[in-house]
């Protein structure tokens, strides 16, 4: 029989959150560093509890001593700083015709990446073997040292596998289309490819990697990035590529939903006489938008893409519309004009002030960087 978690389960996870607080502050000064004192005054934390957390982070070698601040009387305060090259995490984004992986120290700046052909409708073996030798090629690119198994080279052991802050490679990231169920890794119905429905890629391939592996939808990890970045505290990253989603921020997180399935934008319907979407509805947004652009027609696309947008912003009153995927980015202006025209349509006659629309900063990289913050994230506090 299940029951409630101990006091000591408690003041472990406590104790691992004020961590998280702490490296966050780190990450978030760069270069410039924090001082105890100021750690101490930003997470509330009694100096005492700052000096055991930071002891722990220099042991593990995440943090470093470097410099000093000025005195303002008394002994100057020490300046600690992140080292950003003692972990890694790996982003794997799985389109339906691509995959693009990349590895992040823990800043989340990449150190190395790679694209190759894929495909998304072959056997589950076939993907998984595509997929899992990319990774290594992409380790094998960057000369860190940095094995697949969590390990350095020539160093100790690194316990990647217990999620912890120990280990050079901390896991991977994987990006993929949805509908899928982010808690338990497992895909659902893949508009066009349905043979993965039920099929758990987060397992499968934790196996083959021998890694902690964390899934979500492309467009959550984006999502994700712009949080943990601070892009974006509530907006809508819309994503036209080989498909069409959306990635939802909400009150400063991303939001999944109870089901974890929050997001599947291509599939609201708003036409009901039109074409046949193969998630089986007629009138797709996605269907209509991926016509549109088939035909070349990207003047009619944005303004679809803007129906839908206006439709979001007004169901959830949110402060931003950020654009992404292939499709956008090859040429953004048609996109970005489209969308803000439509959306200020519908916010005149709703009597309200339109929000502002942008292409989504990293451009292409959004989603495969994303991806490698879904197994940074937790170490921060965030996602």
């Amino acid at each position: 029989m299940s029951g409630a978690a101990g006091p000591g389960a408690n003041l472990t996870a406590l104790r691992s959150h004020n961590a998280a607080l702490v490296l966050r502050l780190l990450r978030d000064a760069g270069e410039d560093g924090v001082s105890r004192p100021e750690l101490a005054g930003h997470t509330g934390l009694t100096p005492q509890a700052v000096s055991k957390i930071t002891a722990r982070l220099r042991t593990e070698g995440l943090a470093v001593e470097a410099g000093q601040r000025a005195s303002t009387g008394g002994k100057p305060p020490a300046v600690l700083r992140l080292v950003p090259g003692a972990r890694h995490a790996i982003g794997l984004q799985l389109d339906r015709d691509e995959l693009t992986a990349v590895l992040v120290d823990l800043a989340g700046t990449p150190v190395a990446a790679r694209t190759a052909p894929f495909d998304f409708g072959a056997r589950a073996e076939e993907a998984l073997a595509a997929a899992t030798a990319e990774v290594r090629a992409l380790l094998a690119d960057a000369g860190t040292g940095l094995t697949e198994t969590g390990t350095e080279t020539g160093g100790a052991t690194g316990g990647a596998a217990g999620g912890g802050l120990g280990g050079g490679l901390l896991g991977v990231g994987v990006a993929a289309p949805g509908p899928l169920d982010h808690g338990s890794g497992v895909l659902h119905r893949v508009t066009g490819f349905p043979q993965w429905d039920g099929f758990p890629l987060r397992d499968a391939l934790a196996e083959r990697l021998a890694l902690p592996v964390v899934l979500d939808k492309d467009t959550n990890a984006a999502a994700l990035g712009l949080v943990t970045t601070g892009t974006a505290a509530s907006a809508a990253y819309l994503h036209l590529g080989t498909g069409l989603g959306a990635g939802l921020m909400l009150g400063g997180d991303v939001y999944r939903g109870a089901r974890t399935d929050a997001g599947e934008f291509g599939h609201q319907v708003i036409q009901l006489d039109g074409p046949l979407c193969e998630c089986g509805n007629r009138g797709c947004l996605e269907a209509l938008c991926l016509a549109a652009v088939a035909r070349d027609d990207h003047t009619d696309a944005a303004r679809l893409l803007g129906v839908g947008a206006a439709n979001l912003v007004r169901l959830l009153d949110i402060d931003r519309v950020l654009l992404g995927g292939r499709v956008v980015l090859a040429d953004p202006e048609p996109y970005v004009r489209g969308v803000a025209t439509m959306i200020a349509a519908d916010s005149a006659r709703a009597s309200r002030l339109p929000v502002p629309v942008d292409v989504v900063q990293r451009g292409g990289r959004a989603v495969v960087e994303g991806a490698a913050r879904l197994v940074l994230a937790p170490l921060f506090a965030l996602g």
